[in-house]
């Protein structure tokens, strides 16, 4: 048996180790800056021994973020805006893609200037959102009209879940079926 010799990783094979770390995490995921230094410090603190200390290893990390924002690896303005994209295609309200992004570690100026843009290319984009919901979820117009009245106060709860305030649920729930038709098939 070879034996295994403990001898202490200099700091450029370090940084390197930790570098090619985020790239694969990068390369698959495409996250944002803080969750890659959340999988990073988790991945280091694992896998070093015990007596390097957490806030060397932070600035190593932070070493190599900076490096990796540098190359345009990671973006978080590109980030931000990508996921709202896709989330509103999916149907979500801007409260709930604010709250997501924020989840995420994203810087509140890139949150900002996002959600400024979701409301320049669309002003009632929440009403639009909450449509697509509907059809979604087969809630409030999209019910059979008997039932409308029954399921009221359960579809605007729902509507209320997926970050729309309640002028926006009440304006959609009050839409009539046919209305409802044209809007769906301009979508």
């Amino acid at each position: 048996m070879i034996p295994i010799r403990n001898r202490k990783k200099t700091l450029q094979v370090t940084v390197e180790e930790m570098r090619n770390f985020a790239f694969s995490y990068a390369e698959k995921y495409a996250p944002s800056k803080q969750q890659l230094k959340t999988y990073l410090l988790k991945k280091y603190m694992k896998l070093s021994s015990s007596n390097i200390k957490k806030k060397d290893v932070n600035k190593l990390i932070d070493i190599v973020l900076s490096d990796l924002e540098k190359n345009k690896f990671i973006n978080d303005q590109f980030y931000s805006e990508s996921k709202a994209k896709s989330m509103i295609q999916r149907g979500s309200s801007i409260n709930k893609i604010r709250n997501y992004l924020i989840g995420k570690g994203i810087h509140d100026e890139y949150i900002k200037n996002t959600v400024n843009k979701i409301k320049e290319d669309n002003l009632d984009q929440d009403f639009f959102s909450a449509i697509k919901i509907c059809k979604k979820k087969r809630i409030g117009p999209a019910r059979a009209e008997d039932n409308r009245p029954l399921f009221y106060k359960k579809d605007i709860s729902l509507l209320a879940r997926n970050g729309f305030n309640f002028e926006v649920s009440k304006k959609v729930m009050d839409i009539n079926k046919e209305d409802y038709l044209k809007i769906i098939n301009h979508i």
